[in-house]
């Protein structure tokens, strides 16, 4: 690795100190969400695993029946307006509820159609973020920019989930969820503001733009097989975070303010981790991005070794430092070895392969744990990981693909035109 410093600073271009400002509110609300829903639920009358299972299902399930239809549509119209009516839809999913939390009325069938609203806009609004960045930052500025991002969300994240525990704690988990709804306003209001536009395409149907989208991700070997070996890791990761975690939590460690601590860990290495990957350059940065994923098996073994919580809260930094390392890197080489027209297909493609079990883990997370027990389940999580990871380094562009491996024609596709370029 070699530190790469060259460039004129990015927060002096306007698009991008809004972008990545309504990124931070977003993901700061969204910091008080990742604790609330779970124990929300949990605190409701007749809460408890499978429940919550059954909710952060509806919530994962539309974005992954949706995110294809997503792609499209962000590669059709403009993706900041896009992204703005996505956070609208978010905010009026986590505002209801908040409000069903806050009055102690709150039907299982109506938690779940809000948590299906919510991840519904989630998928509208991933496909559109992945697209939108190559068109206001060059080309040669993205690992940076996609760094920089990554270190205002996460610290935005590492703060709203230093603040839930609390708040959860003593004001109670629908207070969270509002302030996650609001966020969600913030982040519309910013986000409607950018103006951005893609350069127009031939009009073709959705078939054929999802044909197109295809071609283009079954094309390159290191997409497709990182995406597979996501689909489990996701999963695995998901029931621990969603589901098996909080049991542990509640189960072994004193509850929210545990999980708290353990989460908020994460969220900090997190940080380093995209500090880290902003500033350096790597010859493989697939080889370098999968081999970060091995990590991330470790605190869920502690959490089934019932390690006390400060050693798990260590091996959650060191995950969330190499999750972060991967996330540049793969968002990085995405955008550029994937041609600007077809980019937000291709990102459809990614989230939709990357969480194709992600309901079905969070589904199962909690009858499993009822059936063998937390532990099991949690050992269980951990294996998958390490064994999806393993079987990803066998493909040979994954090990060998290298920065100098980009096509001209996407690099130059990403790169926004000249008056675009203005100071960054």
């Amino acid at each position: 690795m070699t530190s790469s410093s060259s460039g004129a600073p990015l927060w002096r271009d306007r698009r991008f100190v809004m972008l990545a400002g309504a990124r931070v509110i977003s993901i700061l609300g969204n910091g008080f969400a990742r604790v609330a829903l779970a124990f929300a639920v949990l605190a409701l009358p007749g809460g408890n695993g499978g429940r919550l299972s059954l909710v952060v299902a509806c919530q994962a399930l539309p974005q992954l029946v949706f995110i294809l239809a997503g792609g499209v549509v962000a590669d059709r119209m403009s993706r900041s307006r896009l992204m703005a009516l996505a956070d609208v839809l978010g905010a009026g999913a986590y505002g209801g509820l908040a409000a069903m939390v806050l009055t102690g009325h709150a039907p299982l069938v109506a938690l779940c159609v809000l948590a299906a609203l919510a991840g519904s806009a989630t998928a509208l609004f991933a496909p559109a973020m992945d697209g939108l960045l190559p068109l206001i930052v060059p080309a040669d500025r993205l690992q940076r920019a996609n760094g920089l991002l990554r270190m205002g969300t996460n610290s935005a994240l590492l703060l709203g989930l230093t603040l839930s525990g609390v708040t959860v704690a003593f004001a109670g988990a629908g207070w969270a969820l509002a302030i996650n709804a609001s966020s969600f306003v913030v982040s519309a209001a910013l986000t409607s503001r950018l103006g951005v536009t893609s350069a127009p395409r031939k009009k073709a149907s959705g078939w054929a733009d999802l044909r197109e989208g295809w071609r283009e991700f079954s094309s390159r070997q290191w997409l497709w097989v990182v995406v597979a070996q996501y689909a489990v890791v996701i999963a695995a990761l998901n029931a621990n975070v969603g589901v098996l975690g909080p049991l542990s939590a509640e189960q072994h460690l004193g509850g929210a303010r545990a999980w708290s601590v353990i989460v908020a860990a994460q969220a900090l290495g997190t940080i380093a981790g995209a500090g880290l990957a902003a500033r350096v350059r790597v010859r493989r940065p697939m080889l370098v991005a999968v081999l970060c994923t091995f990590p991330g098996a470790v605190p869920i073994a502690l959490l089934c070794a019932r390690a006390p919580v400060w050693l798990i809260a260590a091996a959650m930094f060191c995950a969330g430092i190499a999750s972060d390392v991967f996330g540049v890197l793969w968002a990085t080489t995405i955008q550029r070895q994937v041609p600007e027209h077809a980019l937000s297909r291709v990102s459809s493609y990614d989230w939709f392969g990357s969480l194709a079990l992600a309901p079905l883990g969070l589904l199962v997370a909690g009858p499993v744990a009822q059936a063998v027990g937390t532990g099991q389940a949690l050992a269980g999580c951990a294996a998958l990981i390490v064994l999806a990871t393993g079987a990803a380094l066998l493909s040979p562009q994954v090990r060998t693909l290298g920065t100098e491996n980009a096509p001209s024609g996407a690099v130059e596709a990403a790169s926004p035109a000249p008056e675009h370029q203005t100071g960054t």
